[in-house]
């Protein structure tokens, strides 16, 4: 009788193999050498399944056209050009940190009730307590990352789903939110600096500053990596292809500025500059996209999202990830809490509840996140709250029934996910 085979020392079985080309910086090589082939490439990708964000952004596309058509008058104008952005800061920023759950598979239903619990602390800090607002609003984030702590505790130490632990402080949270909030229900806050988050604008001086360096260091970070992968002789994207990506964005950020930076103002009102959140939320995009593409807890998060088993025998502490991720999600669903503050001008028993996290989860998939995890980033939550802010924005300038909007943001959403669903399937029949 044979006995069963042992991998030799030294080899790795498909699993690891497999999971090494996922997290290895090594993987990030392999890419044409000219434009045809940079398109070829992307047309392959395309027809294989990979279609990243492509449809947040012709959806997007098409909703700006739609609406701009229907309401020329309102819709693309300054006002309510930095109202959108106003508007879709805090879905934009909660989405980003459910995408990290989201690529390891996992769901989390109580991050917008966490925010709401975050934004409750932080105004009762500062009307009842008078502390200072940053003491205030560091005490509502520390509350964010313990309910987060909690959360990954028991999803990998106790090992119960996600989605149970989840769905059950969704509902705790609502009750801790209402005696946080006490008999009164609702707290102003009224400090300038928060209020500011979401609700002020920069200089026009200064907006000009920060777009200007923003395009300046986006160029030379892209530039300085193709030319260090090229001297290393490693295959990266065309010089023309990273030469045109520069230019667009360079040339959105101009005209976005020159729109932002005159007077928006109503009823002789002086409203002129970019809103404070779009830095806000463009740094954070900035951070998180390093994380997930160049470090190793952002290649660990792909790999467990990927395949846990494959990522459990590499070596990889998959059960400490899923806290990370939660604790992170949880994080920036406070800061979320506190920009929806920001905008509101204040916290009542219900921030956080509602379809906020709906709209979320939403904005992730609609922007490319895929709902069976290992897929996705950081900027899908920007283009898919985008998409919703627009949907939001441009029924209700058409006067639209809310029931209206729910129905077509769940159509949305339906069409985001059947789209996922599609793209797994057949980059699964392409790779056999």
């Amino acid at each position: 009788m044979t006995s069963p085979s042992k991998p030799k020392l030294g080899k790795k079985t498909a699993d690891e193999a497999s999971l090494e080309a996922r997290t290895s910086f090594s993987g990030d090589s392999s890419g044409p050498t000219s434009l045809g082939g940079y398109f070829q490439g992307y047309v392959n990708k395309v027809r294989g399944g990979d279609v990243g964000a492509l449809p947040a952004v012709l959806g997007l596309v098409v909703l700006i056209i739609v609406f701009w058509i229907a309401k020329p008058s309102d819709f693309m104008t300054v006002y309510n050009l930095g109202n959108l952005l106003q508007q879709s800061g805090s879905i934009c920023v909660l989405a980003m940190g459910i995408g990290f759950v989201l690529l390891l598979g996992h769901i989390d239903l109580s991050a917008g009730v966490i925010g709401g619990v975050a934004a409750g602390v932080m105004a009762q800090l500062l009307v009842l307590h008078n502390w200072q607002w940053y003491t205030a609003t560091v005490a509502a984030l520390v509350v964010g990352v313990l309910m987060g702590l909690l959360t990954g505790w028991l999803v990998t130490v106790v090992g119960i789903p996600s989605f149970v632990v989840t769905l059950a402080f969704f509902l705790a949270w609502q009750g801790l939110l209402l005696v946080i909030m006490g008999q009164s229900g609702t707290v102003s806050v009224g400090d300038s600096v928060i209020v500011a988050i979401d609700g002020g604008n920069m200089s026009v001086g200064v907006g000009w500053v920060v777009v200007i360096l923003s395009i300046v260091a986006y160029a030379a970070v892209n530039l300085i990596v193709w030319q260090r992968r090229t001297a290393q002789n490693l295959i990266t994207t065309p010089l023309v292809v990273v030469s045109i990506r520069i230019a667009v964005i360079a040339v959105l950020l101009i005209l976005g500025t020159i729109a932002l930076s005159t007077n928006r103002g109503l009823n002789n009102s002086d409203l002129a500059g970019i809103p404070w959140i779009a830095p806000i939320v463009g740094v954070l995009l900035v951070i998180l996209t390093f994380v997930q593409n160049r470090t190793a807890f952002g290649r660990y998060v792909y790999a467990v999202g990927g395949n846990a088993e494959a990522a459990r025998r590499a070596g990889i502490r998959v059960g400490r990830m899923t806290i990370y991720c939660f604790v992170l999600s949880s994080a920036l669903a406070a800061f979320s809490g506190i920009i929806d503050a920001s905008r509101i001008g204040s916290v009542s028993s219900s921030s956080g509840g509602g379809n906020v996290l709906l709209f979320a989860v939403a904005a992730a998939v609609i922007g490319g996140t895929s709902l069976f995890g290992g897929k996705g980033k950081a900027r899908d939550a920007i283009l898919g709250g985008l998409v919703i802010g627009v949907i939001n924005n441009g029924l209700g300038l058409l006067g639209v029934e809310t029931k209206i909007n729910y129905i077509i943001t769940g159509i949305v959403l339906l069409l985001a996910a059947s789209v996922d669903a599609l793209s797994r399937r057949r980059r699964a029949g392409s790779a056999r």
